[in-house]
Order: structure tokens, then sequence, then C-alpha cells
């Protein structure tokens, strides 16, 4: 919602200037289809150009998050505190083989299938499952698996960030495009020099359009909507970044109460569960679970 405020606004005040400062739209519509041609088929030729096809698809899909807004909500933040509390619980009470099932096939574990959002990204299984499995491997040297991890996430983010580094390079493009445009009217222009002044004005009007096109889809349009979409992707690493921070502490050896805490810290403070309330979900889970087992039992 906020991006379509923003491009209305900016659509609307910065025409709205023009025309009430005395400017005639008339040279703006006439010229705007052609130069607009001209400037968007070089922009996103040149994109096509530069990208792989794969690429271009990937681009595609992160564009629509800038009008989709985060992945991870409120609610994706307790889920993960839960998931792993459950995990991270039955890791210190049962050992690392009780987690066999759950690691192995994640689709198919109760745990997991708690939380159908966290079980359908992919990323976040595949980070838990495999950080699972190096606490089963007892690395000499403990601090190795959070350097695994901390390698996995780089990776990771570095991959879900081509997208706005492919955007970005657009808009970095679009001001000297646009001056190309500008030359061509400029030349168009200089072949009719023996037309009357005010075709001569209204031409060289028609070819300034081209820079001014080229500079304002650049900074008012697509350099946004890269920022935007930078800051999506930063924010949404931050789930990540929070099952990391849960393993280190329990390589550490911390309870999964104190483990959990360790990971709420690192929650964007919008999407910040309060403690109390983070507390109340872990005694209703082990609660839960201590019914379970009896019945289990039975």
């Amino acid at each position: 919602m906020t991006i379509l405020i923003g491009l209305i606004l900016v659509a609307g005040l910065v025409f709205g200037g023009f025309t009430m400062s005395g400017g005639k739209m008339e040279v703006l519509i006439h010229a705007v289809p052609f130069e607009g041609m001209m400037i968007g088929g070089a922009a996103v030729g040149s994109f096509i150009i530069a990208n792989s096809l794969g690429q271009i698809k990937r681009t595609g899909k992160a564009f629509l998050k800038v009008f989709k807004g985060n992945k991870w909500k409120a609610k994706d933040y307790n889920d993960i505190l839960s998931l792993m509390f459950e995990l991270s619980r039955l890791y210190r009470t049962k050992g690392i083989l009780a987690l066999d099932s759950h690691v192995e096939t994640p689709k198919e574990s109760e745990i997991f299938q708690r939380y159908p959002r966290l079980l359908n990204d992919h990323f976040a299984v595949e980070l838990i499952t495999d950080s699972f499995r190096m606490l089963a491997m007892q690395f000499d040297d403990p601090y190795q698996t959070e350097d695994v991890i901390n390698r996995k996430l780089k990776k990771h983010h570095h991959e879900a960030l081509a997208p706005a580094h492919s955007i970005q390079t657009v808009a970095d493009a679009l001001p000297a495009i646009g001056i190309i445009v500008a030359v061509l009217g400029v030349i168009k222009t200089m072949g009719a020099i023996n037309e009357s002044p005010a075709v001569l004005g209204a031409m060289i009007g028609g070819a300034l359009v081209g820079t001014f096109l080229g500079v304002f889809l650049a900074y008012c349009f697509v350099a946004p909507i890269s920022g935007r979409l930078k800051q999506i992707e930063d924010e949404d690493a931050s789930l990540y970044h929070v099952i990391r921070d849960i393993f280190v502490a329990m390589v550490a050896g911390h309870p999964p109460n104190i483990c959990i805490e360790i990971g709420r810290g690192s929650i964007p403070t919008a999407m910040q569960p309060d403690f109390y309330a983070v507390e109340q979900a872990q005694k209703e889970l082990t609660a839960a679970q201590q019914s379970a087992q009896p019945a289990q039992a039975a």
C-alpha cells in the first residue's frame, strides 16, 4: 500500500507542479510515448542482456515482493521460537537420536507440521535440519558450527539480494539512456533546422523529455523499488539469524528456554514478541508434550 501512495505522490506532485507553474502538458503527452519506448526498450533490453534467464525470472518474482511486503510476520517469529523450543527441548531431554525422524523427514514430522508456513520455506527447514546434523557430528571446535551456519546465511542472502542489485543496475543506467534519447532528439531537430521557431521549439522540448524521463524514472521509481526490495530481504533474513543464534546457544550448552530468549533478542523490534508471551507459550508446549507422553505409552 505504501508504495502505491508513494508512486501517486511522485507522479501527482511532479506533473501537478509542472502544470501549475505554466508548463504545457501537450509537449510531454506528444513526446512521452516515443521517448518512453526508446528509454524503456533500451533499459529492458540491457537488463535482459546482462542477466541469465533464471535471474530474470527471480527478479520478476522479487519485484512482486515490493508490493506484497515482508514474507515473515509477527506470528512467524512466534512460530520459529516455538518450533525451536520443541526441538531443542527434545534434544536436551532425549538426545540427538530422538530428533532423527524430525530431522530426516521434516515434512512427516508432527512438530514441523504444526508450523506450516515455516515448513514450506525450504531454506529455513534445511538450515534447521542441517544444523542438527552438525550437532550430531560433534565438531572438535564447537564454534565451527556457527561458522558453517554463517557461511550458509551469507550465501543465501547474497543470492536473495541479486534481484535488487539487477534492478539497481537498471536505475544507474537510466539517466545515461535518457541522454542518449535526448541526443537522438537533437539530431532529429538539426535535420529540420529550416523549420519555423515554433516547430523547432517543440522538437527541442520533445528531445529534452528524454533526459527528464531517464532521470525521473531512475531516481523516483526504479531506485526506490530496488532500495525497498533490499530492505525487505534484509528484514526477512532476521528469521534465519534467529535460528542461528538459538543453535549457537545450544552448542554453548544453555537450556532450551535460555536459547529461545537469546533467539528472541535477534527478532526485529517491530516483530519481537513479549518475554512473558514467549514464556507462556513454552509452558503450554511443555504441558502438551507431557500430557501426550502417557497417551503414547498407553
